[in-house]
């Protein structure tokens, strides 16, 4: 595939008016149009919008009607499909706090599709997202606390058996663990996120010489910055080796909160996610969140308590409002959407920038973040 006319977003330059050729599911080359190939194969115009590297979502529970929770292989593939047409190319396939045995039998059904099922056109599971059930009943949120469990090795590393070590990210209340628990997971390379924790700031700052690194859904479900009490949201803006996942759905967070997090932490530490739920797509009514009732109204989810569950956001409209919101420049908003999320995950050797022999990864938008066309490993995933 060659995408001629294009303002190509590299890591460390743009290209004004650029290509990017694509052999297979990587990137060959790039450059001038100037300077273009001769090439006989599927040709994309980008007429003279941004190509950007894929959005890389770490946090996502469903989309179109499916939930990853829903154990089914149908599931899994309906938002694998369905994703590309928001900008994402990659994803941490995200369970919630259920029982051992629906956790369980989501695990099996993501490993198995992302093993032998997940193709190029499709948004690639890079990894499982546990989110649960190694949480706080303090900060529950739109989890059921009747699935709960303590953070124990034992327990963690039979849900890292059933994944086949696909486990890449684990939200969890540190507070609660085991002593060892988070050397075990960086042992194993798995992300520990703080999340859905009552930790003080001392807490996790404690975690953080144990080797933790991301702040789940940042500001939500977890102790806030406080002048006499400080939690877990004094610990992230204090400290830059935290990486803060956001949700910039309008609702989850004051725009003003995105703005603050975005001048204190810096786009180098920002995570863009959506946690959205299976209503993403879907119009305005009651669907279900880990047995739980949501009603969906326009962008906004909650569960019959109040609380917000998860979000129906897609990854352009959260990226679309950084902008908006922070007045942040392009390249900024590529380190937020993709660069950061893949150097967590440690894929950035394949993914998140535009780069000779990575993915063909790619989305095309104009500058207010409308997606046009997403590549997926070298395959249109989508085109308006």
């Amino acid at each position: 595939m060659l995408i001629i006319n294009g303002r190509i977003y590299l890591e460390d330059r743009v290209i004004e008016n650029g290509y990017v050729l694509t052999e297979n599911e990587t990137i060959k080359a790039f450059g001038l149009m100037e300077n273009v190939p001769a090439y006989s194969g599927e040709i994309v115009d980008a007429k003279g919008m941004n190509v950007l590297p894929g959005f890389i979502d770490q946090h996502i529970h469903g989309a179109n009607g499916a939930d990853n929770m829903d154990g089914t292989e149908e599931a899994v593939a309906t938002i694998a499909r369905f994703l590309p047409k928001e900008g994402t190319t990659s994803y941490c396939a995200t369970t919630m706090t259920q029982s051992v045995e629906a956790v369980e039998k989501a695990l099996g059904e993501i490993v198995k599709y992302a093993k032998n099922h997940n193709k190029p056109g499709e948004a690639e599971i890079v990894g499982i997202h546990l989110e649960g059930p190694f949480i706080s009943a303090k900060h529950i949120g739109a989890q059921n606390p009747k699935y709960v469990l303590k953070p124990t090795l034992e327990a963690f590393d039979h849900f890292w058996d059933v994944s086949e070590g696909m486990i890449k990210v684990i939200t969890y209340a540190p507070e609660e663990a085991e002593i060892g628990f988070t050397d075990h997971l960086r042992s194993l390379n798995v992300v520990p996120s703080a999340g859905h924790t009552d930790a003080t700031c001392q807490q996790i700052e404690d975690e953080i010489e144990n080797g933790l690194s991301n702040l789940t859904h940042f500001h939500n479900a977890m102790k806030p910055h406080h002048h006499r009490e400080p939690g877990a949201v004094t610990a992230g803006f204090m400290n830059p080796t935290l990486k803060a996942e956001m949700i910039c759905d309008g609702i989850h967070l004051n725009p003003d909160v995105v703005k603050a997090t975005y001048q204190i932490k810096g786009a180098e530490n920002f995570i863009v996610i959506t946690d959205s739920m299976r209503a993403k797509g879907l119009p305005d009514g009651n669907y279900d969140l880990g047995g739980q009732e949501v009603i969906k109204k326009g962008k906004e989810c909650r569960i019959a308590t109040g609380s917000l569950a998860g979000s129906v956001a897609e990854m352009d409209f959260v990226v679309r409002n950084i902008k908006h919101f922070t007045g942040a420049p392009m390249h900024d908003l590529v380190k937020m959407s993709s660069e950061n999320a893949a150097k967590h995950l440690e894929i950035f050797g394949r993914k998140g920038s535009i780069a000779i022999n990575k993915d063909a990864d790619l989305v095309i938008c104009d500058d207010d973040i409308n997606v046009q066309t997403t590549i997926c490993r070298g395959v249109i995933g989508y085109q308006k």
